[in-house]
């Protein structure tokens, strides 16, 4: 693991403020002095806590649509903002109703309910009412078939026979209840009027006879047996609407134990039915993805020579499934040497636009390099005609000074043939007289004009020539280093092209592979 020291966890911090600022907090976060408030990095989490919520809701949502079967219409969804931002209790409170929801329309949905029912009353009550309103605003996502919807109909009538025989049950448990306190008031009272009639019946033996009609013991034991008459009729009475009220309370219990047995057997059926339908909803969903694929399975259709059994074919795409993944872990390894790779490939990619850059600058010298060379060649070649043209009027004056000569000669012969016995005086004024001064003079011109011509042509000839030769030679050498740059950029830029080329092809065919690896997993 790689440690940072102070200097690059400073770097570090001023590149995570860099980031911190693509999340588009109000806060400022541009300087490192502005995140120690902490406002932006409370900003970020409330960001995040918003996309959970989201992410939750979008979960119910979609659980109720592809697992239930259910959609909910014309309840208002929770705002998660308010519950980040605010703790809003009220839209919280709509985001644990969908989620109530969901439980006791699981498969467990069981346990919740009898969890619910153990609740207190108050509770219980206020959480059936939410459950009630979740479920009168869901709506079936499409029809089942016939059987479900008669089920679901029996189900409802049988819960609705269920409801009115237990509320029978329990008006006729509160009537024998009362039926009961009246029989044990009238046995009471049986029995107190059987004390006092033997009270009565001791002082009757006390005292006058009964069988006297006209005394008042008559009366009285006339009065308490008419009475007595009426009390065992209405105890007789009671004791028969008793036994009927048994008789009807017992055939009620066995109605009940038959609708409990009922009720039990089609739970177990909408439980039974419940999974169907689940299934179903699964199998629908499945369906769905199997109606997106079947072109996909039509080209496989084409390709492969033989279906044989489905099991095997199942047995065999999970074989490809296992070496597809394998693939795929090989593939993701693949990707990351192609990112690396991508950045290496970035890096000539500037080498070479920075080698081109230069190549059009070394062109661009070279231009001016052959131009210079032709504009010097130019000069060498009107050089060389001056050089000419002087070479020309060199053998031109030295035939002059040639004839001069000769016609010199030939004077001086003519002066000794003429004066032979003369003096050397005369000879030499005669030979100054026919060779006059200026004749003189422009020989000795032309004599110095021809040196200095020669040495001049000379000089001139050399430094031309040497400076040619040196230009020439720096022009062939910045030629030969201009080649040899381009030959090695020439090599570099194929070098990339071939690198893309491979990446290219590389990117491609890990695109159909996953492509492929893809297609077959849906298939399964």
């Amino acid at each position: 693991i790689e440690r940072y020291n102070h200097d690059q966890m400073i770097r570090v911090c001023e590149c995570v403020c860099e980031c911190i600022q693509t999340f588009g907090v109000d806060a400022p976060c541009s300087a490192v002095d502005e995140m120690t408030s902490g406002v932006a990095m409370a900003q970020v989490l409330q960001k995040m806590y918003i996309s959970n919520l989201k992410k939750i809701l979008k979960g119910i949502l979609d659980y109720n649509h592809e697992v239930l079967g259910q959609q909910i219409n014309d309840f208002t969804l929770p705002d998660v903002s308010l519950i980040a931002e605010h703790s809003d209790a009220a839209e919280l409170g709509r985001m644990l109703q969908l989620i109530l929801g969901c439980a006791v329309n699981c498969e467990q949905k069981q346990e919740y309910i009898q969890t619910i029912m153990m609740m207190e009353e108050s509770v219980q009550h206020v959480v059936m009412t939410a459950i009630q309103e979740l479920m009168s605003k869901e709506t079936p996502v499409s029809s089942g078939s016939d059987s479900f919807v008669d089920l679901d109909r029996q189900l409802k009538k049988t819960v609705e026979d269920l409801n009115d025989a237990l509320a029978t049950k329990e008006e006729i448990a509160q009537r024998c209840h009362e039926l009961d306190m009246q029989v044990a008031a009238l046995q009471e009272e049986k029995s107190s009027l059987l004390a006092e009639n033997q009270v009565l019946m001791e002082r009757l033996n006390q005292s006058d006879s009964i069988e006297d009609l006209n005394s008042p013991a008559g009366r009285r034991h006339l009065q308490l047996q008419a009475q007595l008459e009426q009390l065992q009729e209405e105890t007789f009475r009671l004791e028969a609407a008793k036994d009927d009220y048994r008789i009807r309370c017992e055939e009620l219990e066995k109605e009940l134990m038959e609708v409990r047995g009922q009720n039990e057997e089609l739970t177990s059926l909408a439980e039974e039915a419940q999974s169907l339908k689940d299934e179903m909803d699964v199998l629908r969903h499945s369906s769905d993805k199997v109606s997106k694929l079947e072109a996909q399975v039509e080209a496989y259709k084409k390709k492969l020579e033989d279906l044989g059994d489905l099991r095997r074919q199942v047995k065999l795409l999970e074989e490809k499934n296992t070496s597809y993944m394998q693939n795929t872990v090989t593939l993701e390894e693949d990707l990351r040497k192609a990112n690396a790779a991508r950045g290496q490939l970035e890096t000539y990619k500037r080498q070479v636009v920075e080698l081109q850059n230069k190549l059009s600058e070394e062109s661009k010298k070279a231009d001016r390099m052959e131009f210079e060379y032709k504009r010097v060649k130019e000069k060498v070649d009107s050089l060389q005609k001056e050089k000419d043209r002087l070479r020309t009027e060199r053998d031109a004056l030295k035939e002059t000074i040639e004839e001069l000569r000769c016609v010199k000669a030939q004077e001086s012969q003519l002066t000794s043939g003429l004066v032979p016995l003369s003096s050397n005086e005369p000879s030499d004024s005669l030979a100054a007289e026919i060779v006059t001064p200026e004749i003189r003079e422009r020989l000795i011109r032309l004599q110095h004009e021809n040196k200095m011509l020669k040495l001049a042509q000379e000089g001139s000839d050399n430094e031309q020539i040497a400076l040619l030769q040196s230009l020439l030679e720096d022009v062939n050498s910045r030629k030969n280093e201009l080649e040899t740059e381009n030959r090695l950029v020439n090599q570099r830029l194929l070098e990339g092209q071939s690198q893309v080329e491979e990446l290219q092809k590389s990117l491609q065919e890990h695109g159909s592979k996953a492509e492929d690896d893809v297609s077959p997993k849906k298939l399964v």
